[in-house]
Parts: structure tokens; C-alpha cells; sequence
């Protein structure tokens, strides 16, 4: 059965300097491409780095999918014949700042998506998109693409799952927060569940750091649809190239076992009236909390 080569490239990036991140970027893919890779995620927000100051810094640092970013990427990705998904900080047509990532490949850009679900502070920076992740269709296999915290929606997951990807990637950027002695980082977790639960391929991309006072779990993980990793996290948070070679098309199986398939035996009659709630009376906000560590 056919086997594909994907990448994570997990970078240290800086913020503000679009230069030497598009630099970064650009190495990584010739790295990946020498390695043999035919699918290369890379982090979120690329271009910017992460933690802005506020909404004019990340409107100076902001770009369209036009731009020399994208451009960069597609350019290497015709030249080196391989599929690349990335995050970006992109100023679209009408002048809105987004937290968006791309796929590439030879061809052009085959996809733009803007991240759904914003974390922490940067709903102060970005406007969230509202189209479901892309599915795409390329030479190796069928591709959706999600940002960071839209991993931790099993609903939005399962969106492109259900409209048929074999591989999700995720640009992410996961800040460091403390954690149990002897636990793996909770991101690594959620993602593994999530490639279990749809059994699905999935590929998310971290950062290496520091950044402004923030560092990052470094947790870059190739997942396969059983949910185990077949490459990362790795064992610190610094520069690494992830490579796994990934049998695409398992992912078209559902199956477990001889009884069962987690998309046939699904009741969507009954989940209805969880998704989709009654109007009626609610917790106050103020009973609950979100102690987590912005990311």
C-alpha cells in the first residue's frame, strides 16, 4: 500500500521579524524536501510570530495571501514537488486581520482557512473566520486543515472528517503551562483522540520558543487513526523535523473489529438536541472559571 512522507518542521521563530521567520520557514522546507517529504506542516502564524502586543502590531505584521509568505511557499513547493500547510497573520480583502493557514502545493494555493475558534488574547487581534475547515483533494490523499485551539472542538474535527479527510494538519502554537510530573502535554492528548475518534491521520505543528516571556510545549506529534503517535512529541522544546511515513488510505477504513465503524454506528438523531440546545435556563458565566494558560 502506498506510504506518504509527512512533516512537521517545529521552528524557533521570532516575533516581529517577518524577514528572518520567512527565512526559517523557507529552510525548513528544503530540509523536509531532502528528506523526503511530501507533506510539510509548518507552526501557526509563521510570519508574525505569536505573542503581539496588541491589534496595530498585528496589523503591521499582517499580510495577504498574495504576499511574500505564501508566495515563498508556493514557490518552494512547486520547486521541490511537495504539499505545504502553514499559519500566517493575513489581511484580507476588506482590511480584517486574520490568524489563517494555507495549503499548497505545485499547483498554487489549493486552500486559505481562517482560524474559527480564537484563544485568550487574540480575539482582540484577529477576526475569526466562519467557513468549515478545507478538505482538499491532492495527489496523495484528501487534506483538511484546522488551527491550534479548533483542534480542541471535537464537533469542528469532525466536520472535515465526516466530508472525507485522510490527514488533518494543524499549524499550532501551544504555550507551556505546568503540567503533572510525568504527564505528556494535554495538546498531545486531545490530538491523539481526535485522530482515535474519527480515525484519522493527523499532524499538528508546534513552535519552539521563548517568545516575549513565553515558552512552548514544543509538542509536535504525527498521529496515526488508532491514535498512537508515529512521530513526536519530541523530548524538548526546540527545532526538530518530524518525519512519519503514513499509509494515507487507512483512513478511508473505519472499521475496528468486525462489529463496529465510528461513522456508521453514529446516532445523529440523538445528538440534535445536545448540538443544537433548547433555549432554557443556563449556569451563570460566573460559576465557572478557565484557569488554563493562555495559548
Amino acid at each position: 500500500m502506498t506510504e506518504t512522507v509527512v512533516a512537521c518542521a517545529q521552528l524557533a521563530l521570532s516575533v516581529g521579524d517577518v524577514a528572518g521567520n520567512r527565512r526559517a520557514a523557507l529552510a525548513a522546507i528544503e530540509r523536509a524536501a531532502e528528506a523526503g517529504a511530501e507533506v510539510l506542516v509548518l507552526p501557526e502564524l509563521v510570519n508574525s510570530g505569536y505573542v503581539l502586543r496588541d491589534a496595530a502590531e498585528a496589523a503591521a505584521l499582517a499580510e495577504p495571501v498574495d504576499g511574500p509568505t505564501v508566495t515563498g511557499w508556493r514557490d518552494a513547493a512547486r520547486r521541490h514537488d511537495l504539499i505545504v500547510v502553514g499559519g500566517f497573520a493575513e489581511r484580507d480583502a476588506d482590511g480584517a486581520i486574520r490568524n489563517s493557514a494555507v495549503l499548497v502545493d505545485p499547483s498554487g494555493v489549493r486552500a486559505r482557512y481562517r482560524k474559527a475558534h480564537l484563544w485568550g488574547r487574540e480575539s482582540e487581534l484577529f477576526v475569526p473566520g466562519s467557513e468549515l475547515p478545507p478538505v482538499v483533494d491532492t495527489r496523495v490523499g484528501r487534506i483538511g486543515v484546522l488551527v491550534c485551539y479548533d483542534v480542541e472542538f471535537p464537533e469542528w474535527v469532525r466536520t472535515a472528517t465526516l466530508r472525507g479527510a485522510d490527514l488533518l494538519c494543524a499549524p499550532v502554537n501551544w504555550p507551556f503551562a505546568p503540567r503533572p510530573a510525568d504527564e505528556r502535554p494535554a495538546e498531545d492528548i486531545r490530538v491523539q483522540a481526535n485522530a482515535a475518534v474519527n480515525r484519522v491521520f493527523v499532524a499538528a505543528c508546534d513552535r519552539a520558543g521563548p517568545e516575549r516571556g513565553t515558552s512552548w510545549v514544543g509538542g509536535s506529534i504525527i498521529v496515526d487513526p488508532d491514535g498512537f503517535p508515529l512521530a513526536g512529541p519530541p523530548a524538548e522544546d526546540a527545532e526538530h523535523l518530524l518525519l512519519a511515513r503514513c499509509r494515507l488510505a487507512d483512513a478511508r477504513d473505519k472499521r475496528i473489529g468486525a462489529h463496529n465503524d465510528v461513522f456508521a454506528d453514529r446516532r445523529p438523531e440523538l445528538y440534535a438536541p445536545i448540538v443544537n440546545p433548547a433555549p432554557g435556563p443556563s449556569a451563570s458565566l460566573d460559576e465557572h472559571t478557565d484557569e488554563r494558560t493562555e495559548r
